[in-house]
């Protein structure tokens, strides 16, 4: 570098550093990582930073959710529809405490998050002060990485650090905790980006041998089938797996999470796999002979039976994580790459092919599902409205491009068989934790990245009364985000394994709820409740076309089963379609 470089870099960093207190350092290092939106709930160990944000208004804008899991839920939904790192500020003591489901969820489901909570001065630490508790201890389990800041000199080099790690490689949450004292402190600013860490690979070189050892299998194959995950959508290769399906000609499955990152009206798409999945996909994932995944890991919701999964087939598994590679399944032919360099990569070697009569196959199984399950449904519930139609006609009415934000259940299953996705970033739920209470603050957060498109929270009338009280967030707020709550009376799908195979012994799953559409209206959202199939369509039109949000309730079936389902131990080829 030569001596003028020097004195320009030298100049432009003494232009950069300033004295400040810790806490606006915290809003300084946030505006430097393009930070737009923060999501949170205020308390006296944060009380510092907050009380920087108010200089900054004009630059951050910040959402006073209702609880601190309404917070992180919406920094999800957020991270999850947009290119951006969830951001949520919460205190110390119950506060943080209130985070550790989100960071469950969000560590299970891979989403970028930078959670930043206040803590009792240093001098208190471990005293058991007032709203103490062992933030970094507590949340260790269920981050990325996380970190205590007890100086304001650290400040700047640990968010810069949280921001890197939480979206590089497999993204995940990440939490620093900062003392009080620290948030008080005076320092010196200055701030760089963190580019790269010591000892951290967030991205493996790809290896070529691996890529062509799996090209080779696929060129032989017969049979072959591809399920893809959330892994394609993380690594933004949407257009690469396209150009890789199209002249492969292989049928394409997805898991939950995946729904969305190959067009649902594709001819080579074949449903999802899985517990409740389609019994095409799952069927056939033990009759292919040479079985690809890319970016899914195996979990027991997919594979069910695992000494009875694809014992036929020849498995390549394309993953970024190098712990998912055969933790589960072995891989014959392990591809421990990026999603989008990898499918670069094996578009280039495989051969342009059709399976005309192996898709065909996939149809006629499709076919049969959709045969039973009408045949069923007509017979048992013909007078009353079910899930399934509501889903299949939202999806009609808004062509597959709306992003439909799920909670936990029966709904969940029905609304990734009926919706057809086909955009991606279009399916926000909660996968590998479960979490009820996800879908109503992941949406308003969906919607707030999103605030051209149409957010659809789908609930069910369990799940929205565990976080019902962030309508007080979307009316403070005016997010537009629209709400249909599909109402059976019961905690849907525990009554379902209930009535299969514990003899229909309801315990505790009959739920009473309130009269949701006085609810809404008292935070100012206008709502309707329908209960006759004919005003499904009018009501469903109303609910899209409003400008501002808006609850429909749907009273449907109360005793009505998601299927296909894999029973619990059962092979994925032992799928009941009733």
């Amino acid at each position: 570098m030569t001596t003028t470089l020097v004195k320009e870099e030298l100049k432009t960093k003494m232009r950069e550093t300033r004295t400040m207190t810790g806490s606006e350092a915290v809003i300084q290092c946030l505006l430097q990582e393009k930070v737009e939106t923060i999501f949170g709930y205020p308390g006296g160990a944060i009380m510092p930073i907050y009380d920087a944000l108010y200089d900054y208004l004009d630059k951050v804008n910040h959402i006073l959710t209702r609880h601190e899991q309404g917070a992180i839920h919406a920094a999800q939904g957020f991270a999850r529809t947009s290119k951006k790192v969830g951001v949520v500020f919460a205190t110390s003591g119950p506060g943080a405490t209130n985070l550790i489901t989100g960071l469950a969820d969000a560590m299970i489901d891979s989403t970028p998050l930078v959670c930043i909570t206040g803590q009792v001065a240093s001098p208190l630490l471990g005293t058991d002060a007032f709203q103490e508790t062992d933030v970094i201890g507590i949340s260790m389990p269920v981050t990325k990485w996380n970190c205590q800041v007890t100086k304001a000199e650290n400040i700047a080099e640990t968010l810069a650090k949280a921001f890197f790690i939480a979206q590089s490689g497999r993204p995940g949450p990440v939490v620093v905790d900062i003392t009080k004292d620290a948030q008080f402190e005076l320092v010196d600013f200055n701030y760089e980006k963190c580019k790269a860490i010591r000892s951290y690979q967030p991205k493996p070189q790809l290896n070529l041998e691996q890529v062509k050892a799996a090209a080779e299998l696929l060129n032989k194959a017969k049979k072959p089938m591809l399920i893809v995950g959330q892994g394609v959508m993380l690594s933004g290769a949407e257009k690469e797996l396209l150009k890789f399906a199209k002249k492969t000609g292989v049928p394409v499955a997805s898991t939950l999470l995946g729904l969305g990152v190959f067009p649902g009206n594709h001819h080579q798409f074949v449903g999802m796999v899985g517990m409740h999945g389609n019994y095409a996909p799952n069927v056939k994932t033990n009759e292919c002979d040479v079985l690809m995944t890319v970016g899914m890991r195996f979990d027991d919701r997919v594979t069910g039976d695992v000494s009875k999964y694809a014992r036929q087939a020849k498995i390549i598994h394309v993953e970024l994580d190098a712990a998912e590679i055969n933790k589960i399944i072995k891989a014959d032919v392990p591809v421990w790459a990026d999603a989008k360099e990898a499918l670069e990569a094996l578009t280039t070697l495989v051969e342009a092919k059709k399976y005309d009569t192996w898709l065909n196959e996939f149809k006629e199984a499709k076919a049969k599902e959709n045969q039973v399950l009408k045949e069923n449904r007509a017979q048992e519930f013909s007078e009353k409205m079910t899930m399934d139609e509501v889903l299949s006609l939202l999806s009609d009415l808004t062509k597959g491009e709306a992003i439909v934000v799920t909670d936990v259940g029966q709904h969940q299953m029905m609304a990734a068989q009926y919706y057809e996705y086909n955009q991606t970033k279009s399916n926000v739920t909660s996968g590998g934790l479960g979490t009820m209470g996800f879908a109503l603050p992941a949406a308003m957060g969906a919607k707030m990245a999103n605030p051209k498109k149409q957010v659809v929270a789908v609930i069910g009338d369990g799940g929205f009364q565990m976080t019902l009280q962030e309508l007080g967030t979307i009316m403070q707020n005016n997010i537009g985000v629209k709400i249909i709550i599909l109402n059976n009376g019961f905690l849907g799908m525990v009554r379902q394994w209930q009535q299969l195979f514990f003899e229909k012994r309801y315990s505790f799953t009959e739920i009473q709820s309130p009269d949701f559409v006085a609810l809404a209206n008292s935070y100012g959202i206008k709502g309707q409740e329908v209960s006759q199939k004919t005003d499904l369509k009018s009501a469903l039109e109303e609910l899209l076309n409003s400008d501002s949000a808006y609850l429909l309730e749907v009273k449907v079936a109360k005793e009505d089963n998601v299927f296909p389902m894999v029973p619990t131990g059962a092979s994925v080829s032992e799928v009941r379609l009733q």
